[in-house]
């Protein structure tokens, strides 16, 4: 593609992070575990409002790409329903795109006809600025899973 091509399009740089959900109470041994295979931790935090999870953040490699672990912390996350709806494990919950500019990808693809879980961009975690797309991302092609396009706060631009 040219460049003047892709300035036309969302602005999607890489893939930010893939995010997998752990059971209640099992989030230290997923920790462990991703650490004895080499991942770098970079991050954690708590996420209350609408998610209401805990989350852990490691770096694959040496590359931009990210590991997300999310702990559901009660019943009204919807990460509990995620795990319920995969048979009580834990798993692949979304995969997440990088934007440079959220409020431009926001408005290309609302404009695109895609259905966008979020209202608005909003904060995110790790001082950044997220909305989701919906599994059924439009009136013809369903993903079957949750797109979160994320873009970097102003420590990680």
């Amino acid at each position: 593609m040219m460049t003047a091509e892709l300035e036309q399009v969302p602005g999607f740089i890489c893939f930010d992070h893939i995010a997998v959900a752990v059971k209640p109470g099992e989030l230290d041994d997923h920790v462990a575990a991703y650490k004895a295979m080499g991942f770098t931790e970079l991050h954690r935090e708590e996420i209350l409002g609408k998610d209401q999870v805990r989350e852990v953040i490691f770096r694959v490699g040496d590359g931009p790409n990210l590991l997300q672990l999310i702990e559901p912390l009660n019943e009204t996350s919807p990460v509990t329903k995620q795990i319920e709806k995969m048979g009580g494990r834990g798993g692949f919950v979304h995969m997440a795109l990088r934007v440079k500019d959220i409020q431009k990808a926001f408005d290309h693809l609302k404009a695109s006809g895609f259905k966008l879980v979020d209202a608005a961009p909003r904060p995110g975690s790790r001082g950044t600025m997220v909305f989701f797309i919906h599994p059924k991302a439009t009136e013809k092609a369903a993903f079957g899973f949750l797109i979160e396009v994320v873009q970097e706060g102003a420590a990680h631009a």
